[in-house]
């Protein structure tokens, strides 16, 4: 054991990102049902007590890869317009949400966090909230400039976003990705156009 595992020592950012990367190749080899810290510990090389230092559950590891995930590959762009912006915000979610192994963490997440009030809170705030404030950054800058379409506040417009993200992700499975994100652009952004190029 390294002294940067111990209490109180500030933890290893190579150690956490071994953990986070043997996290979500577990899962995606075999689901969150089989996940386990131990198959953490044994896939990443560290130890069982060190992941328990870190995080309270194995929920909670999945659910810092999948932010840090999301962190690394959805940049907030300033193109200069919100149309563009949206673009690339969206475009970047979608995409990395249609990812069969992303798609299941995100449900396997949601699931816990309807059966575990304590993970839930965290669930809302280290990664809904995180997200939503990300598109928020675009959404305000709009909104100063004057390009949101009128009578529609902010917060509806994230909620327009992100609702019918989940909505395909959790009830219908129809697919999500760089064709869906494009029609939201068209609809939030276009303000009657028909169609929106997806870089």
């Amino acid at each position: 054991m390294t002294d940067q595992s111990r209490p109180g020592r500030k933890r290893s950012e190579q150690s956490r990102l071994a953990i986070l990367a043997a996290t979500l190749d577990l899962v995606a080899e075999a689901g969150y049902g089989t996940l386990t810290v131990e198959g953490i510990a044994a896939r990443s090389g560290v130890g069982k007590q060190t992941i328990y230092r870190w995080w309270p559950s194995k929920a909670d590891v999945l659910l810092d890869a999948l932010a840090t995930k999301a962190d690394l590959y959805v940049p907030i762009p300033d193109e200069g317009t919100f149309r563009a912006d949206l673009a690339g915000f969206l475009g970047s979610t979608f995409e990395l949400g249609e990812k069969a192994q992303v798609a299941d963490t995100l449900r396997a997440l949601m699931a816990q966090a309807q059966i575990d009030p304590e993970f839930g809170k965290r669930f809302r705030e280290d990664f809904l909230n995180r997200r939503r404030e990300a598109l928020g950054v675009i959404v305000d800058r709009a909104r100063e400039r004057g390009e949101l379409p009128g009578g529609v506040d902010s917060g509806t417009v994230i909620d327009v976003v992100f609702g019918t993200l989940w909505y395909r992700l959790l009830a219908t499975r129809e697919p999500i990705g760089r064709g869906l994100a494009g029609e939201l652009v068209a609809l939030l952004a276009d303000h009657g156009a028909s169609t929106a190029e997806i870089r």
